[in-house]
């Protein structure tokens, strides 16, 4: 969707698509007038399948191609959900030129994915895809087999990256997080990861989507265009600062060169 910018990249979690976010484009754009790009991750959506073994490098690359193509290597705001936070931090360490903030909703962040929590998950998920497959035999699910078969390599390395600090962001946390309410502990280390990267990354801007569940976009879809309203509007406000300051100093240079001749 075309606009102003900064350009909102919108990146879909774990094996959602684009559509993913088509009920929420309509609004986001009236808030905030900007250019919108999705688009379908590696064997998602109306892209084409590849074969396993999946690497997050592929990942990162695929979108950086899709980007460049586009010509959208500059003044972008990364909006990624749960499993595309990894894609978008590895993004913004890559290209931190590119990225002038990002809204990181209910994202995997790299404080969460300690030795003890991936040891943990990890026998959860992979029977739960296991099944999942087996029920359905399509290119997603086995899309989602090839990542969850990474899912320990892939926890480890991120585990151990830092967000850019030179990239403003805010952190959006589900009330309700990825997990039922019986698996206590790791909905407490979900939202105290979340608030940890917040403090760390984000100069401490944590927003709850009070009464939602991992899938904010549908249940409480009104938290991220506001909150990605809020950081364009501080975006565009500090850039017309800049401009202004910058204008000021060239009339100052010419005044001061105009003397020097008058002189």
């Amino acid at each position: 969707m075309r606009g102003r910018l900064p350009v909102l990249v919108l990146d879909a979690g774990g094996g959602a698509d684009s559509t993913y976010w088509n009920s929420i484009i309509p609004a986001l754009a009236k808030r905030t007038g900007s250019e919108i790009i999705t688009y379908d991750r590696a064997g998602l959506g109306a892209s084409d399948e590849v074969p396993p073994p999946f690497r997050m490098e592929d990942a990162v690359t695929d979108l950086e191609a899709g980007l460049k193509q586009l010509g959208a290597t500059h003044d972008l705001v990364l909006i990624p959900h749960s499993f595309a936070g990894m894609v978008a931090t590895y993004l913004a360490i890559r290209h931190p030129d590119w990225i002038s903030g990002a809204v990181l909703v209910d994202t995997m962040v790299p404080e969460f994915l300690t030795d003890e929590e991936v040891a943990h998950m990890d026998p959860i998920i992979q029977p739960m895809v296991a099944a999942e497959l087996a029920a359905h035999p399509d290119k997603k699910t086995r899309t989602l087999e090839a990542i969850t078969v990474a899912y320990v390599q892939t926890s480890h390395d991120f585990n151990k990256v830092v967000w850019p600090t030179s990239i403003p962001c805010v952190v959006i946390v589900s009330e309700g997080t990825p997990f039922p309410p019986a698996m206590k502990l790791d909905v407490k280390n979900w939202k105290d990861a979340h608030a940890a990267f917040a403090n760390n990354a984000c100069d401490g801007k944590l927003i709850v989507a009070k009464g939602s569940s991992h899938d904010i976009a549908h249940d409480r879809p009104e938290v991220i265009i506001e909150a990605t309203g809020k950081l364009v509007d501080r975006l565009r406000s500090a850039k017309t600062k800049v401009n202004t300051k910058a204008g000021q100093l060239t009339l100052f240079m010419q005044y001061s060169l105009y003397l020097e001749i008058a002189i």
